[in-house]
C-alpha cells in the first residue's frame, strides 16, 4: 500500500532481469488519456481507481536514436522487437508494402531459426500475422503469394540467431518516418488543429493530414527552454532571434505528458553525447565478452553439425555400399547354385550318354561274332547260300548302322564330358568371386566417433547463474578479423537489400489496387519520388517566415 511508482517498477525490471530502465516505463489510462506512472510518486496517489484492479503496461517510454550502438542487453532488444513489430502490424507506424515484407521475413527468422525446406513446407505462416491489414488488401494477392515472398527472403538469413535478426529488424524500423514518434493534438494561436510530435530528435509540428512530414521541427540541441502554463505550451529556440512558438492542448494533463516525454527525451539526447557511464561502459564490456562467447558458440556448433552431416552421409555412403556388397554376394551365390545345377546336369547326362555307347559297342560285337557264326554255318545250297548272303548282307548293314549309331554317342558323351569341364570352371571362378567380395577391406563404422574439437576453442562451465569463460589473443584477433569483414560484407548486403525492396516493389506494383491506396501511401510514395522517404530526411529546419505562418494559421 506504501510502494511507489518506483518500487513497481524495479520490482518488474528485476523479474525480466532488465538493466538498462532508462528507456521503459509503466503506461496506464485514465479518462481515454494515455498516462505513466511517476516514479517518485505512490502508486495509490495516482489518479487510479482504488477498488477496482489497476492495468499497467510495461513499455518502452523512449526510443534510441541508433539500436544497434545504444541497446545493449539482449533482453532490450528483444522488448523493442516485440512493441514495434506490434505497432507496425497494429499500423500505429506507417510501414510501406516492400519494407513490410522483408521485416517480416526477419521476424520469421526470429522465430523459427534457419529456413529448412523439409520442415517449413508450403503453408507454414499460414496461422502467423506478419504483415499490416493495410499492405494486404492494397494488392491483389493471395496468403500463399505473400507467403512465397516472405520465404524467399527468409531463405537469405540463414545462419543468423535470433538476437541477430531482432536487431536487423529494428535497424530498418527505425528509419520510418512515424518509429519512436508520440502524436499529440494541439491547435495554434488561430485555432487552427495542428499535431506535435515528440521523439528522440526533438519536436516536430504536423499537419493532422500528414504524420510521415513535419512542416517544421526542433532538435533538441537548438531549443533553449520549454514550459507550459495552464493548457498553453511554449517552445522557446536557443536562436534568440527566432520567435517563440506557442501552442495549446486540449487537457493540462496532456501538456503534463508532453513535459513529461521531453524531458525524458531530452536527458537521453544529452546521455548519448557524453562518455558512457561506468554502469554502462561495464554493460557494454560484459554484452562484448558474451557476443564473443556466443559468437564461437555458434561457430563450434556449425562445426559439430558439419561433422554430424558428413558422418551421415558417410554413414549413408557406406550403407549404400554394403547394401550393393549384398546384392553382388547374392547374384554371385544364385550363379554358383546355377553352374553347380548345370554340372550335375550335364553329369548325369554325359553319364547316361557312356553307357549308351557301352551298350551299342556291346550290340555291335554280338552282330559280329552272329555273323562269322552265319558264315561258319553256310548253308550249301545254293537258295540257303542266297539266303544266308541276303542275312549277311542285312547283318552287315546293321552291323555297319550299329558302328555309326555308337561312334555318334561316342562324340556326343565327349561333347558332354567338355561341357562338364566348363561347367565346373564355371563354378571355380563363381567360388573364386564369392570368396573375393567375403575378403573385401573393411570400412569405418557406420557412426564415426565425431573428431574433438581443436585445441583452441576455448570450454566455458556455466555452474548456477555464474558463467566463466577464457578467450586466447588468437581466438580474439580471429574474432577481430571475423567482424571486420562481416563489416564490408554488410555495406555490400545494404545495396543488394535496397536492389530487392526495389525490385519487389516493382514486381507487386502491378497487382496493387489503386482506388485502395491509403492517404499515408499516397505521402510515403510522394516523399519517395522527392528521395526524402526516411525518418532523418523528412525531418527539417523551416525558415522564420514559415514557422509565422503555421503558428499564425496561414495554412490547412
Amino acid at each position: 500500500m506504501k510502494w511507489k511508482g518506483k518500487d513497481l517498477f524495479d520490482l518488474v525490471c528485476r523479474t525480466l532481469g532488465l538493466r538498462e530502465t532508462w528507456f521503459f516505463g509503466l503506461q496506464y489510462t485514465i479518462k481515454d488519456t494515455v498516462a505513466w506512472l511517476k516514479m517518485d510518486k505512490k502508486v495509490l496517489d495516482h489518479d487510479v481507481s482504488k477498488e477496482e484492479p489497476v492495468t499497467f503496461h510495461f513499455l518502452a517510454k523512449f526510443y534510441p536514436e541508433n539500436a544497434e550502438e545504444e541497446l545493449v542487453q539482449e533482453i532490450t532488444q528483444h522488448l523493442f522487437f516485440l512493441q514495434v513489430k506490434k505497432q507496425i502490424l497494429d499500423e500505429k507506424i506507417y510501414c510501406p508494402p516492400e519494407a513490410s515484407v522483408l521485416l517480416a521475413s526477419y521476424a520469421v527468422q526470429a522465430k523459427y531459426g534457419d529456413y529448412d525446406p523439409s520442415v517449413h513446407k508450403r503453408g507454414f505462416l499460414a496461422q502467423e500475422e506478419l504483415l499490416p491489414k493495410r499492405v494486404i488488401n492494397l494488392y491483389q494477392m493471395t496468403p500463399e503469394m505473400w507467403e512465397e515472398r516472405i520465404t524467399a527472403w527468409y531463405a537469405e538469413h540463414r545462419g543468423r540467431a535470433r538476437d541477430e535478426a531482432e536487431m536487423e529488424y529494428l535497424k530498418i524500423a527505425q528509419d520510418l518516418e512515424m518509429y519512436g514518434v508520440n502524436y499529440f493534438a494541439i491547435r495554434n494561436k488561430k485555432g487552427t488543429e495542428l499535431l506535435l510530435g515528440v521523439d528522440a530528435l526533438g519536436l516536430h509540428i504536423y499537419d493532422p493530414e500528414n504524420r510521415l512530414t513535419p512542416k517544421i521541427s526542433f532538435p533538441w540541441n537548438e531549443i533553449r527552454n520549454i514550459s507550459y502554463s495552464d493548457k498553453e505550451f511554449t517552445i522557446k529556440p536557443l536562436d534568440k532571434k527566432i520567435d517563440v512558438f506557442k501552442f495549446n492542448s486540449s487537457k493540462l494533463r496532456v501538456n503534463k505528458l508532453i513535459l513529461q516525454l521531453c524531458i525524458g527525451n531530452h536527458d537521453l539526447f544529452m546521455r548519448r553525447r557524453k562518455a558512457d557511464s561506468l554502469e554502462v561502459q561495464q554493460m557494454k564490456a560484459q554484452a562484448r565478452e558474451e557476443k564473443a562467447r556466443k559468437q564461437m558458440e555458434r561457430q563450434r556448433l556449425a562445426r559439430e553439425k558439419q561433422m554430424r552431416e558428413e558422418a551421415e552421409r558417410t554413414r549413408d555412403e557406406l550403407e549404400r555400399r554394403l547394401l550393393q556388397m549384398k546384392e553382388e554376394a547374392t547374384m554371385a551365390n544364385e550363379a554358383l547354385m546355377r553352374s553347380e545345377e548345370t554340372a550335375d546336369l550335364l553329369a548325369e547326362k554325359a553319364q547316361i550318354t557312356e553307357e549308351e555307347a557301352k551298350l551299342l559297342a556291346q550290340k555291335a560285337a554280338e552282330a559280329e561274332q552272329e555273323m562269322q557264326r552265319i558264315k561258319a554255318t553256310a548253308i550249301r545250297t545254293e537258295e540257303e547260300k542266297r539266303l544266308m548272303e541276303q542275312k549277311v548282307l542285312e547283318a552287315e548293314v546293321l552291323a555297319l548302322k550299329m558302328a555309326e549309331e555308337s561312334e555318334r554317342r561316342a562324340k556326343e558323351a565327349d561333347q558332354l564330358k567338355q561341357d562338364l569341364q566348363e561347367a565346373r570352371e564355371a563354378e571355380r571362378r563363381a567360388k573364386q568371386k564369392l570368396l573375393e567380395i567375403a575378403t573385401k577391406p573393411t570400412y569405418p563404422p557406420m557412426n564415426p566417433i565425431p573428431a574433438p574439437l581443436p585445441p583452441d576453442i576455448p570450454s566455458f562451465n556455466l555452474i548456477g547463474d555464474s558463467l566463466s569463460f577464457d578467450f586466447k589473443d588468437t581466438d580474439m584477433k580471429r574474432l577481430s578479423m571475423e567482424i571486420e569483414k562481416e563489416k564490408v560484407e554488410y555495406m555490400e548486403k545494404s545495396k543488394h537489400l535496397q536492389e530487392q525492396l526495389n525490385e519487389l516493389k516493382t514486381e507487386i506494383e502491378a497487382l496493387k489496387l489503386k482506388e485502395r491506396e491509403t492517404a499515408l501511401d499516397i505521402l510515403h510514395n510522394e516523399n519517395s519520388d522527392r528521395g526524402g522517404s526516411s525518418k532523418h530526411n523528412t525531418i527539417k529546419k523551416v525558415p522564420r517566415n514559415e514557422m509565422e505562418a503555421i503558428e499564425n494559421g496561414l495554412f490547412l
